[in-house]
């Protein structure tokens, strides 16, 4: 049987996504489920992925052989900008299907790929194709990454809204509880973000990421058994 692909994405760069993703998938390693990550696009780098670098580093383990044939990255380019401009500025072009392809041999050797997005939904891959668009096409499950920071509820909403017009279906959002800014707003948004998630979303799950820091080693999040179920396409 196929594994499941989970598509992370953010309200906005820098929101915690490639942490996110490592501790997820160290979390579901830990309940004894085969697990890789995979980037969909880095930019900023050369040669490895340092996004990649990290989810191992999370998880506790090394490169894996899939991190050496280049599945788990498909696309690295050097300029830390979007998709692409980066593409542009190395003079190659993102052929979503390699991406794709890439992720369909993961799904053969693991029960979940944690395919982590670049930026926020709306960037943009190409010229013809944003990462909400990718999303949709491929039916993917998205995992939102959020966080406490003032104006992360807007952010949120216009994020679900997004998804909700493409009927993508929110399979979880992550409250990311690091690094910390104002507790009164922290405390602001995640009570608010559960209220609407609850009567909105009803479906969707809402996960803590915890403050760990820098050393993120004794980190975990809570995930409750139903969280494995496919959850349904948004109203």
């Amino acid at each position: 049987m196929k594994g499941k692909v989970l598509f992370i994405s953010g309200i906005d760069t820098n929101v915690g996504k490639t942490y996110a993703t490592g501790i997820l998938a160290r979390q579901l390693a830990a309940e004894g489920h085969t697990v890789i990550t995979q980037k969909m696009i880095q930019t900023g780098c050369t040669d490895i992925s340092e996004d990649i670098e990290m989810h191992r580093q999370l998880m506790g383990i090394p490169f894996t052989e899939e991190d050496k044939a280049g599945l788990t990255c498909p696309y690295i380019f050097t300029y830390p900008c979007s998709p692409h401009m980066a593409a542009e500025r190395d003079g190659r072009r993102i052929e979503l299907d390699t991406i794709t392809r890439a992720t369909n041999e993961l799904q053969e050797r693991y029960e979940y790929v944690l395919l982590e997005g670049a930026g926020g939904l709306m960037v943009p891959n190409n010229f013809e194709s944003l990462t909400i668009d990718y999303v949709r096409e491929q039916q993917y499950p998205l995992i939102l990454v959020t966080s406490g920071k003032l104006g992360s509820i807007n952010h949120t909403l216009l994020s679900l809204y997004a998804c909700r017009q493409q009927g993508i279906q929110v399979h979880s959002v992550i409250y990311n509880l690091y690094p910390h800014t104002d507790q009164l707003i922290e405390d602001n948004t995640l009570a608010y973000l559960r209220q609407y998630i609850r009567r909105e979303w009803p479906d969707t799950h809402l996960l803590l990421l915890p403050k760990a820091g820098p050393s993120p080693s004794n980190s975990s999040m809570v995930i409750p058994a139903e969280w494995h179920r496919q959850p349904t396409v948004a109203r």
